[in-house]
C-alpha cells in the first residue's frame, strides 16, 4: 500500500491496465510481430541475452563495489561478483555471440572482410569469429586481473593514496566498460529501443554541456579592451572579405544554339549555372532549360559535336575552339572565393550587430551573442532543426571538408537535438542560479574563491536541486521527440514501426504497440527522475 500511495493516480489506471496490456502483446499474433520489430528484436537474439547480461554484471557490480566500499560486507560481495562474472566470459562460452554481433554490426559490411557478405543479421567469417573468441578470453582475464588488484589496494589502509589512485583506475576501467554496454554496443535483441534510449542520453547530455555553455557566456562581463578588440576583429574579417571578392573572375562562354539541352562543365560558378538554367542568356526559351554535366571542357565540346549531344555548351572561355562564335560571354567570381567572402561578410555583420547591441547595453558580446542564439533557436521548431542539420548543413560541411568531415545520421540527428533543448536548458539553468542567494556567491567571494570556484563548488550545486523537476521534464521530452530522428532515416522505434506497417499493412497494432510502448518508457524515466528528485530534494540541504 505504501508503494501505491507514492504513485501519481493516473499511474494507477496504468498499472492496472497492464496485465491486459502484457496478455494483450502475448496472444494477439498482430500485436507480437508488432511488438518484436519495433523493439528491434534479431532472429536468434535470445543468445545476446546472457553475454550482455554478464557484461553488464561485471561493470556494475565493480562500479558498486567501489561506491560501498564503506560497507565492507556488501562491498565483498560486489567484488566476488564482478570477478566471478568476468572469469565466466573469459572461460564461458556465454558472451562470445554478443560480442560477435557487436563486432559484426561496428564494420562496414560492404567492404569489412570480418563479415560475410549479404548475410542478415549480420555475421563474422569463421577466422573474426576465432580472433573475437581469443581477444574476448583475453580482455576478459585482463579486466578480472585488473579489477582484482585494483580492490585489494581499494581495501586495505596502509597507503591511503594508493587507494585513491586504486578507486580511479577501477572506475575508469569499468566505467569505460558500462558506458560502451550502455551507449555504444549493438544490442541485437533490443536495437531499436537502444538506439532511441541512446539517441536520448547523449543528446541530453550534450544538450546540458551546451546549455551550462550558453547561460556562461551569459555571465560574462566586458573590460575596458573587449570593445576595441572586437572592432579590430570586425575590421579584419571585412578586409579579409573585400581580398576574396577582389580575386580574379572566370570568364565563360556559350556554344552552339540555344535549343535543347546546355552542357555544363564541372567547377563552374553556381551563380552562372543558375543563370543558364533560368534560360538567362540571349535566344534563351521561356521554360526551365536542362542541363548536362561534364568532367571537362574537352568533353563537354565532344558532345556538342556529336549528333545526340546537347545542343549548347557552356564552357571556359580558355577553351574556345578556334573560330568559334559564342552566344553568351559572362564571367563570375569562383566559387570557393565567393562563399568566403559571403561567409565572412555575414560574420563581420553577426559579430558588428552583438558588439554595437553589448555597447549599447553594457554587457559582453559574447553574452549578447549566447542570448541571441537560445532565442532564435526556440522560435524554430524541433522538426526544423533536425532537417536543417541532418540534410543540409551537414552536406554543406560535407563538400566544404572534401568529404572529410561526413558524420552519420544517428550523430546528426544528436547533435540537431542537443542543440534545440540547450535552448530550453539555458533558460532552466539561469532560472536555477538566479534562485540562489546573491549573498552565497558575495559570501565565497569575501572567502577568496574565484568565479569559477564560485559557480561550481557554490552556486551550481544549489541550483540544481532546484532545477531537478524541469531537468527531468525535458529529459522525457528529449526521449519522446527521438522519435522525430526517423525522419533522418535512423531506425529508431518509430522508424521500424513504419517500416513493419509499411510490410504488414496493419492498420492499428503498429501504432498501438509503438504508443504503448512509449508510454511505459516514459513512465520508467518519469519513475528514475522522481527518485533524483526524493534524494536530492531542497528540504534536505
Amino acid at each position: 500500500m505504501a508503494f501505491l500511495s507514492r504513485l501519481r493516480p493516473s499511474n494507477l489506471v496504468i498499472l492496472a491496465a497492464l496485465p491486459f496490456i502484457v496478455w494483450l502483446f502475448a496472444t494477439e499474433p498482430d500485436y507480437s510481430r508488432s511488438l518484436k520489430a519495433i523493439l528491434g528484436i534479431e532472429s536468434g537474439a535470445q543468445r545476446y541475452v546472457p553475454g550482455f547480461l554478464l557484461m553488464t554484471l561485471t561493470s556494475g557490480a565493480g562500479l558498486l563495489a567501489v561506491a560501498y566500499r564503506e560497507r565492507r560486507t556488501q562491498a565483498l560481495a560486489l567484488v566476488g561478483l564482478c570477478l566471478i562474472s568476468a572469469l565466466a566470459i573469459a572461460f564461458g562460452p556465454w558472451a562470445l555471440a554478443f560480442a560477435a554481433s557487436a563486432v559484426a554490426n561496428a564494420v562496414d559490411p560492404f567492404t569489412s572482410p570480418l563479415v560475410v557478405a549479404g548475410e542478415t543479421p549480420r555475421r563474422l567469417t569463421d577466422a573474426a569469429l576465432h580472433m573475437v573468441a581469443m581477444g574476448l578470453h583475453r580482455g576478459a582475464l585482463a579486466v578480472a586481473l585488473a579489477s582484482a588488484a585494483g580492490f585489494l589496494m581499494v581495501f586495505q589502509s596502509r597507503w591511503p593514496r594508493l587507494a585513491i589512485w586504486a578507486r580511479q583506475v577501477i572506475w575508469l576501467l569499468h566505467g569505460a566498460i558500462a558506458a560502451y554496454l550502455l551507449l555504444f554496443a549493438y544490442i541485437g535483441f533490443a536495437a531499436g529501443v537502444a538506439i532511441s534510449i541512446r539517441a536520448a542520453i547523449l543528446a541530453y547530455m550534450l544538450a546540458i554541456f551546451l546549455g551550462l555553455s550558453w547561460v556562461g557566456l551569459m555571465q560574462m562581463r566586458s573590460r575596458r579592451w573587449t570593445f576595441p578588440l572586437y572592432a579590430l576583429f570586425i575590421a579584419a574579417t571585412l578586409a579579409l572579405a573585400l581580398w576574396q571578392f577582389s580575386q580574379p573572375h572566370v570568364g565563360y562562354v556559350l556554344v552552339g544554339t540555344p535549343e535543347g539541352r546546355v552542357g555544363v562543365v564541372k567547377d563552374t560558378p553556381a551563380q552562372l549555372i543558375g543563370a543558364v538554367q533560368t534560360g538567362q542568356f540571349p535566344g534563351a526559351p521561356g521554360t526551365q532549360v536542362e542541363t548536362q554535366s561534364f568532367a571537362t571542357p574537352d568533353a563537354a565540346l565532344a558532345a556538342l559535336a556529336a549528333s545526340d549531344g546537347p545542343g549548347a555548351v557552356f564552357v571556359p572561355a580558355t577553351a574556345l575552339p578556334a573560330g568559334a562564335s559564342p552566344i553568351w560571354t559572362a564571367d563570375a567570381l569562383p566559387d570557393g572565393p565567393r562563399a568566403a567572402g559571403i561567409a565572412l561578410s555575414v560574420l563581420a555583420i553577426l559579430v558588428g550587430l552583438l558588439t554595437f547591441g553589448g555597447w549599447l547595453h553594457g554587457r559582453h558580446p559574447l553574452s549578447v551573442g549566447a542570448e541571441f542564439i537560445i532565442d532564435t533557436i526556440r522560435g524554430i521548431p524541433m522538426l526544423v532543426i533536425v532537417l536543417y542539420i541532418g540534410l543540409p548543413l551537414a552536406g554543406a560541411v560535407k563538400e566544404a571538408s572534401g568529404g572529410f568531415i561526413d558524420p552519420p545520421n544517428m550523430l546528426r540527428g544528436i547533435l540537431a537535438m542537443a542543440l534545440a533543448y540547450s535552448a530550453y536548458l539555458a533558460e532552466i539553468f539561469r532560472a536555477g542560479i538566479n534562485a540562489v542567494p546573491t549573498g552565497q556567491g558575495e559570501a565565497a567571494r569575501s572567502l577568496g574563491l574565484t568565479r569559477w570556484q564560485t559557480a561550481r563548488q557554490v552556486i551550481l550545486p544549489q541550483a540544481f536541486r532546484i532545477i531537478i523537476p524541469p531537468l527531468g521534464n525535458e529529459f522525457i521530452a528529449i526521449l519522446k521527440d527521438t522519435s522525430l530522428l526517423s525522419i533522418l532515416s535512423i531506425r529508431d522505434i518509430t522508424q521500424r514501426m513504419r517500416e513493419f506497417q509499411s510490410a504488414s499493412f496493419l492498420p492499428f497494432a503498429p501504432y498501438n504497440s509503438a504508443a504503448i510502448f512509449y508510454v511505459l518508457l516514459t513512465l520508467v524515466a518519469a519513475s528514475l527522475v522522481a527518485s533524483v528528485e526524493r534524494r536530492f530534494h531542497v528540504a534536505r540541504r
